[in-house]
């Protein structure tokens, strides 16, 4: 009994786990940084049609994910393109799961893409990190914005 609910528990941590995988000449899609030289910062959004995009950090994925015509030649036309949107949790370095992570706005750390989201996997981390590091709001996948993404970017 004890080899079954091991090989379960086991089977079900292979089956949600998340990878990213990229090497010294990979490049983020928006910025075009090399990924490996800030790895706690890459970002993957995995489409339907089995391409892998990247990103050099989460602002950058979300610049994307709100606005992918604004890379016609990549072919997303909606949201049910996108398959599994990672990020790596700044805590553990793990990749997570984005839509299920929480993103730290106004901390005074920064990304190679200058003010960015710190996304964790849990709230409690998020809120040790923004205590620590002076974070304004700790917010959902679905709190973060266009509006939001522009004001980081200086847009706004």
């Amino acid at each position: 009994m004890k080899k079954i609910i091991l090989g379960m528990l086991l089977a079900s941590t292979l089956l949600f786990s998340y990878t990213i995988n990229f090497n010294k000449e990979t490049t983020g899609l928006v910025r075009h940084l090399k990924l490996y030289k800030y790895p706690q910062w890459v970002s993957k959004i995995e489409l339907s049609n089995g391409k892998d995009l990247y990103f050099s950090s989460p602002k950058s994925m979300f610049e994307f994910y709100f606005r992918p015509g604004k890379w016609f030649d990549i072919g997303v036309k909606s949201e049910s393109d996108f398959k599994t949107i990672i990020v790596i949790d700044f805590k553990t370095l793990k990749p997570i799961n984005a839509k299920s992570a929480f993103y730290i706005y106004g901390s005074n750390i920064i990304s190679p893409a200058g003010d960015d989201l710190v996304p964790f996997d849990s709230y409690a981390d998020a809120q040790e990190f923004s205590k620590k590091h002076h974070g304004r709001r700790i917010l959902s996948f679905k709190e973060v914005s266009n509006g939001l993404i522009r004001l980081l970017n200086g847009r706004i």
